[in-house]
Formats: C-alpha cells, structure tokens, sequence
C-alpha cells in the first residue's frame, strides 16, 4: 500500500471534467463479513481512500478492510490532533478539531477536483456519532457525497446479548456516557429500552445512574460487539472494571407483546 502525502498525488491519469465522489463507507461494527455488499466492492476497487485513527496506530477502520484493499491503493491516514488528552469543555478541544477537518476536507477536495473518487472508511455507521460527520458537512456544495449505511456498534451489541431490545410500544433512548449524571437519570427514567455508548471515563458515572433510576439490575455490558474480543456481562457481575472505547451498555425493553 501507499500513503498519501498531505498533496494529493494521481496513481495515474485523471479525469478533468468530473468531479470525484467522496464515498463515506460505514464498516459495520468491526468484522469484514458484516459489511453490506456495496462497501466490500468499493472497498476492493479503491484507487484512494482514507480513515481516521491516533497518531501511531492503524486505526480500527483501517485494521477492519486488512486484506481487502487493491495492492495500488493510495492511503490517505487522518490523524486526530487530540482524543482524551484535554476535556471536551475545553475551547482548545473544538478549535483543533475544527481546524484537522477543514484539512482533512481540503485533501479530499483537492482528489475529488482532479476526477478521483474517495472511499472515507467508517467504523459503524457514517452518520451514527461518527467522525465523518464533521467532513460530511464541511464536504457539502464542494464535492459529490455518498454514504453507504453500515450496521452500528449498538445493534451489534443488543444482538449480542441474544435478547430482542424492543417490544411492542417500547420507546429505545440512545444516550452517551458524556452526559451529566443528572440528565443521564433523567432520561434513563423516561425510557422503556436503553443504549448507553461512550462509556469509557464516564463508567462511574453512568453506573451510579443507572442505579439511581432502577435500571441497574437489567443491564449489560458488551465490549468489543462482534470482534473477536467480545465479552457479554451483566453490569452487576462486573464489579470495578473499567469498560474499554469499544463498550456499550445495553437495557432491554419489556413491553408490549402477543
């Protein structure tokens, strides 16, 4: 494989009077087989694509397609300026990720503009909590756009507990472990089935409550949802574990049926 330096470079010749597609490809949850068709053939006929990970590591999305990319292909890696490292209170933590998009957008921009077509690798769902949001926005009215859906990591986990999610009328409440605890009960208390994701730091946090809103005997945690490092854990076995990026808390629905 070859890496794109920060100017795009042409693996040979370009279309001068179209545009290339920008192609947002959701991988699914993090196994090859659970793709959808259409991404496994863009996947394996990419001339340039790119994928989002830290600094020094492959990146999940890119680690997902091993195997599958053609032997030509032009790698573009989005290093994220900072993850973890600061708060995302932090008014440094939305100006630097701001300015690595517009980067980012710019790079794609320029393929697209000489006729080359982009496969985004994204892990889940493009337009689930993902990093390719932020391009997608800054992409629109500048270059062609598609997104192929993928399954997320949150029907990968409730499928993992082998126990239906919803019910009948059951109301399914997605929440992110970066609430405040006090909005998470509330919510928590206003719903009939439940996803708790971004979970990591905030596990503390999340679990207090769920114990709060009476919801804390029935939940489950997934790590890793259909990897090859999945676990499934009833919250309450858990004990002072600390969930790792790949988590999600999982409350099933009791409602209504025949």
């Amino acid at each position: 494989m070859t890496v794109a330096p920060d100017t795009a470079r042409s693996p040979g010749p370009v279309r001068s009077l179209n545009r290339g597609t920008i192609h947002g490809v959701g991988l699914g949850p993090g196994e090859a087989d659970l793709m959808s068709v259409r991404a496994d053939r863009l996947i394996r006929n990419v001339a340039h694509v790119a994928f989002f990970r830290k600094p020094g590591r492959q990146g999940h999305a890119r680690k997902t397609v091993e195997g599958m990319l053609p032997a030509n292909a032009i790698e573009y890696p989005m290093e994220y300026p900072v993850t973890t490292e600061i708060p995302v209170s932090d008014p440094a933590y939305n100006a630097m990720l701001s300015k690595f998009y517009t980067k980012c957008t710019t790079h794609l921009t320029a393929l697209s503009q000489q006729g080359h077509d982009v496969v985004v690798l994204c892990e889940g769902d493009p337009f689930f909590y993902g990093s390719f949001m932020h391009l997608f926005t800054r992409l629109q009215g500048v270059a062609p756009v598609q997104v192929v859906p993928g399954i997320t990591g949150m029907s990968a986990a409730w499928t993992a507990t082998n126990l239906p999610v919803t019910w009948g009328d059951d109301v399914l409440s997605v929440l992110t472990g970066t609430l405040s605890e006090q909005e998470l009960t509330r919510r928590m208390g206003d719903t009939d089935a439940l996803v708790v994701m971004k979970i990591g730091r905030n596990f503390t946090k999340v679990k207090r409550a769920l114990s709060q809103a009476g919801l804390y005997p029935r939940a489950w945690l997934v790590e890793y949802a259909a990897m090859a490092e999945q676990t499934v854990t009833k919250l309450s076995e858990v004990g002072d574990h600390v969930a790792p990026y790949f988590s999600i808390i999982i409350v099933h629905g009791q409602g209504r049926r025949p």
